[in-house]
């Protein structure tokens, strides 16, 4: 990151920023010796955005898993993980803690699991057939996914008793774990319909939330999944049960759920739902997978941090990434601007009802290479040409009018009048 883009997020009146820290770059054998090229880069970027004022938010783990790792052992479908992500986890408290105000341990691990061993679009590409997005050479599409998440859940709740014994009075941060989310509306009013949309929410959230605040997993999911669902020993189930300060969501849609019968032979996470998934009560398609093209629902945004609330007993939630792509590379994005504006109301509306909501981030502070687009959908505030070896960035509509939204009301001023609270911990801001 160049000292020009902290100066600019200062400059824009961003309070905070997040990003996550890569592992393989950091302790590049995954265990042992730390690059010290590695440390440099991230105690420079931590240090420049403290000294602009910007608190720093953190991600230890997005999908960049150490080769050598998944070489030796598999990676995350070995419990040796757990290990070693504590101990990588501990450089990061210790070289980097004093300066961070809040760690996320995990990115969307109920989204990037089955991505990476359901239906393998992602890293280390696992799959099997029928389940696959294309044909592997490796993998277990029924039992993987539940494997994965299981010692990713262990490895978190690691992690989180490491910093709370070792760093956290010191350091005074919080931690916690970020789940991929979309609000899901039933198709009808049906009984069915009704009771599928409840599965959806808990096979997505419940699967990853209940076992890190209630120490086990969903009565449903132990029916329709079985013996291919790892159990808790009960001195793992008290590691876990509370192992959040925070619960950090990134949001984009909504989706309507109808029921599909259950089947019976082989299934994977998704023929365990027993659902079926469209972007709208009007579109013909419907899958069992999560659909693309979807038309934008602030409504949803405010559901489901209200449904947070109730469900995992009131919580903090960050929201972590909020935005919209784009293929037109035009600084007049009038769109990007109406979506933010309808989606932080609704955030707001939803801590007018009571959601204990600490931070909005708002996704992407520039144009970046998106994980499944590449550099064709545009998701920055700022435009980048990438046409430019210089890499120049662009003020677009909607990097003006954010800005001049966060100076106009200002965090104190809008969480006092919002909800009377202290503003210590309550940020709006942006990521990348």
């Amino acid at each position: 990151m160049l000292q020009e883009d902290v100066k600019l997020m200062s400059e824009t009146g961003l309070e905070a920023y997040r990003f996550s820290i890569s592992w393989s770059r950091l302790i590049p054998n995954g265990r042992g010796a730390v690059n010290p090229k590695g440390l440099e880069y991230y105690n420079n970027i931590i240090d420049e955005l403290v000294n602009h004022g910007i608190q720093v938010h953190i991600t230890l783990h997005h999908l960049d898993l150490p080769q050598i790792l998944e070489d030796e052992y598999g990676g995350w479908l070995s419990p040796i993980i757990i290990e070693d992500f504590t101990a990588y986890a501990d450089v990061c408290f210790r070289e980097f803690g004093d300066r961070v105000a809040s760690w996320t341990t995990v990115n969307e691990p109920n989204i990037g699991i089955l991505a990476s061993y359901d239906v393998a679009i992602f890293p280390p590409g696992r799959c099997s057939d029928p389940f696959g997005a294309t044909k592997c050479t490796a993998g277990d599409s029924t039992v993987e996914p539940y494997i994965a998440a299981h010692n990713t859940l262990m490895a978190h709740a690691s992690v989180v008793s490491l910093y709370r014994k070792k760093y956290q009075a010191m350091q005074k941060g919080v931690i916690g774990i970020s789940i991929y989310s979309f609000w899901s509306y039933p198709l009808t009013n049906s009984t069915v319909d009704l009771d599928a949309t409840r599965r959806c929410k808990d096979f997505f959230f419940g699967w990853i939330l209940d076992p890190l605040v209630f120490g086990d997993y969903l009565q449903v999911m132990k029916k329709n999944v079985g013996s291919r669902l790892p159990p808790f020993t009960e001195v793992q189930s008290e590691l876990i049960k509370g192992s959040l300060d925070f619960i950090g969501i990134n949001h984009y849609y909504s989706l309507y759920v109808n029921d599909h019968p259950l089947e019976t032979g082989v299934r994977d996470h998704n023929a365990d739902i027993s659902v079926s998934l469209r972007g709208s009560r009007m579109d013909p398609s419907s899958s069992q997978g999560l659909p693309v093209n979807v038309p934008s629902d602030p409504k949803g945004l405010q559901l489901q941090l209200e449904y947070l609330k109730e469900t995992y007993r009131d919580l903090p939630v960050f929201v972590q990434e909020n935005g919209m792509g784009s293929a037109d590379d035009s600084l007049d994005d009038t769109d990007r601007v109406g979506f933010l504006s309808s989606y932080m109301e609704r955030t707001l509306n939803a801590m007018r009802k009571g959601a204990d909501v600490r931070g909005y981030f708002a996704w992407a502070f520039m144009d970046l290479f998106e994980l499944l687009s590449g550099y064709k959908s545009r998701y920055g505030l700022y435009r980048v040409d990438f046409a430019d070896e210089r890499r120049p960035r662009q003020a677009r509509l909607s990097a003006r009018w954010y800005s001049g939204f966060l100076r106009r009301n200002g965090t104190t001023a809008l969480v006092s009048t919002v909800l009377s609270r202290t503003a210590e911990n309550r940020e709006l801001s942006a990521e990348s």
